[in-house]
């Protein structure tokens, strides 16, 4: 009792109390979203907020939401745009953010300003709808990727872990003989691991939830995003969705079925994805990889 006194004082208990009720507001509601997702149509109409387990497990939910006509064809096109789009996006911020914090850069003061005022100055979506049209790019998961490849203030975030690394360790590489793409490859990115997990986690957590320019640029339905037909399910109750369950299931079934679960069990699908993300790209916080390698 003694040590922990000694350990942790009043405000820093005070702290985490606080702090755990935080993560508990947060956690609460997807355990119960899980919790009647799982549950059986006959018992979880009656189950509160506040629960977190499951009554009667019954899988028919996500038997009838994984039963939907295009929902593969449009999971394809979601995990295309998220995976060739972050591919793109971390590409280009990345030769860009290393550009950008060279010290001999030609009018590096004058690029900033304009990639700030595109930041702050949308266009707006007429202009880039235009730009797409002409482009041939309508209908095609294309319009999606290519739209915002480079988002400035994640540019601007990457930006600032480049200029951390010590220039004693840039002279050692150049001295060495790295060129630039070395320097890029061997030096500054091993060294902000953080930073560049940091902004992909960013860009795949946008492509991945991208519904609004999909449903203007893309419409075909076998070609759409899988938040895109979720969304006719979840925001715009379009119960047309269940068409595919009706050979799995019979009226009767079809009748009984609680719809506020099965629009749970679409948030989990969709969601799975991004928990599965986060764990990977949480173990670049763990530890700093400059540490130790600058001697004064």
């Amino acid at each position: 009792m003694k040590s922990f006194k000694k350990k942790y004082n009043f405000y820093q208990i005070a702290l985490m109390i606080f702090f755990f009720i935080i993560t508990l507001t947060m956690i609460v509601p997807l355990l119960n979203i899980l919790a009647v997702s799982l549950s059986d149509p006959t018992v979880s109409p009656t189950m509160g907020g506040l629960e977190i387990f499951p009554k009667k497990i019954n899988l028919i939910n996500y038997r009838v939401v994984l039963s939907h006509p295009v929902l593969f064809s449009s999971l394809f096109s979601s995990v295309f745009i998220t995976v060739v789009g972050t591919l793109l996006n971390v590409m280009l911020t990345v030769t860009a953010a290393y550009v950008l914090t060279r010290p001999n850069l030609v009018f590096k003061k004058v690029l900033m300003v304009f990639l700030i005022i595109m930041m702050l100055f949308d266009p707006g979506l007429v202009p880039e709808y235009l730009v797409i049209q002409k482009l041939g790019l309508m209908g095609s998961r294309w319009s999606v990727i290519l739209v915002n490849a480079v988002n400035v203030y994640y540019l601007i975030i990457l930006m600032r872990f480049f200029n951390d690394v010590p220039m004693e360790i840039i002279e050692a590489a150049k001295i060495d003989g790295c060129g630039h793409i070395k320097l890029l490859t061997k030096i500054m990115l091993p060294l902000t691991k953080a930073g560049v997990a940091t902004i992909t986690m960013f860009y795949a957590v946008i492509r991945w939830n991208e519904y609004f320019k999909a449903s203007i640029y893309i419409g075909a339905a076998n070609k759409t995003t899988l938040q895109v037909i979720l969304r006719q399910f979840i925001v715009n109750d379009d119960l047309t969705s269940l068409i595919g369950a009706q050979n799995l299931l019979n009226y009767n079934e079809l009748a009984k079925l609680d719809y506020t679960a099965l629009k749970y069990a679409t948030i989990v699908i969709a969601i799975i994805p991004i928990l599965v993300l986060y764990p990977l790209v949480l173990k670049y916080y763990a530890s700093d990889v400059m540490a130790g390698g600058v001697k004064q």
